[in-house]
């Protein structure tokens, strides 16, 4: 039986929560274990939450500007419209996450582990995903001034009807990740596309830059 070739989709399960208890910012603290609690409207700004863990939680309008969630878990957690200029999760984990609906200007996630997670209707100026690891993650209609995704290990990974200013590669190692929905500005290090799928159109405006890569001289 021969086996399919198709690049294979995120496998994402729709997240359920249960009855959460209503919280506020006072509320957490770093390195602390939080469940089932509902945040709305929370101003978490200049919050060091270093470490702490986020189980069935749900974090609705919360603003979260120099928030530091470095080594921080994120496991079954639904975040909509938030607002975080700078947001530092370095080393941070996310497991089955929903992020929709937000406006995030830095977001540093460096060297950290995103699983399951779907990214909807949001903004970024730059994501630093630099040597993090992508299981299963799917973005949908969102803008992203620049993707950093130098030396990321990604596994089924799609984006549908967004857009990257820029993305960076260098060092990646990807499979199945579907980069067909994703208008992308400029690329650097196209090593690093070694696993990725993109369309005809997407191949033929990229033309010119493979060519270079590859110093290849085209002329009429």
């Amino acid at each position: 039986m021969r086996r399919s070739t198709a690049t294979k989709k995120p496998v994402l399960a729709r997240l359920v929560l249960p009855g959460l208890e209503p919280a506020a910012a006072e509320d957490l603290a770093a390195h602390e274990h939080h469940e089932g609690l509902s945040l709305q409207g929370a101003d978490l700004s200049g919050c060091d939450l270093s470490g702490a863990t986020f189980s069935e939680c749900e974090l609705m309008g919360v603003t979260a500007h120099a928030t530091i969630l470095q080594h921080a878990r994120l496991l079954e957690t639904r975040i909509e419209r938030l607002h975080a200029p700078v947001l530092d999760a370095t080393r941070s984990t996310w497991r089955d996450v929903e992020l929709s609906g937000s406006r995030i200007g830095a977001l540093d996630i460096f060297d950290a582990g995103v699983r399951s997670a779907r990214i909807t209707g949001s903004k970024f100026d730059w994501i630093n995903l630099r040597s993090s690891v992508l299981e299963d993650v799917l973005f949908e209609d969102c803008t992203i001034e620049e993707l950093d995704l130098a030396g990321v290990t990604a596994t089924r990974v799609a984006f549908a009807n967004c857009r990257a200013g820029s993305l960076a590669l260098a060092h990646a190692q990807l499979k199945d990740v579907d980069l067909r929905g994703l208008e992308i500005g400029t690329i650097s290090n196209l090593e690093g596309m070694a696993g990725a799928t993109l369309d005809t159109q997407q191949v033929t405006a990229l033309a010119p830059v493979f060519a270079g890569h590859l110093g290849i001289r085209v002329e009429s």
